[in-house]
């Protein structure tokens, strides 16, 4: 059965600190640290897919289990911030066939996840997105039938 894991960017500071488009803010120490630890746990998932925001921080979260799994991460701007549950919910819809993983932002995933509980996911857990989150959702035919969530990497 596919699944999809909607992961939120790890750590990258904050967004003053950095000089340049937020576009380019790459992960702090801490934030690569997270990636690492996101690469550890979904190593054995199965994963064939990784999309990201084309924002830096986000590629950079999946980079670690990019190289541990030989894939690439494909950048997406539907899964960029600002961009709200509506792309996200049409990339879910491409992947469907594929366990992927897709890293976006904490604007998106609030957004999508709200319209997939007005839709009637069913969620083993309150509805919550850290940083260096993974939400696993699991299809059932057509629909994203339930989830649970999977706290940022210790």
């Amino acid at each position: 059965m596919a699944k999809l894991f909607v992961v939120r960017h790890a750590d990258a500071g904050s967004r003053s600190d950095h000089d340049g488009p937020d576009l380019e803010r790459p992960l702090s120490k801490r934030g690569r640290r997270q990636a690492a630890g996101i690469r550890d746990q979904l190593a054995d998932a199965g994963i064939t897919r990784l999309v990201a925001s084309p924002y830096l921080r986000c590629v950079q979260t999946l980079a670690p289990l990019a190289e541990h799994l030989g894939l690439t991460v494909e950048a997406d701007k539907r899964l960029a911030e600002g961009q709200g549950a509506g792309g996200a919910l049409e990339l879910a819809d491409e992947l469907r066939k594929h366990s992927a993983a897709v890293c976006s932002h904490g604007d998106v995933i609030p957004d999508l996840l709200e319209v997939l509980v007005g839709q009637g996911i069913r969620l083993s857990d309150e509805l919550r997105w850290q940083k260096a989150s993974t939400w696993v959702l699991t299809w059932n035919g057509h629909d994203l039938a339930k989830g649970r969530y999977l706290p940022p990497p210790s």
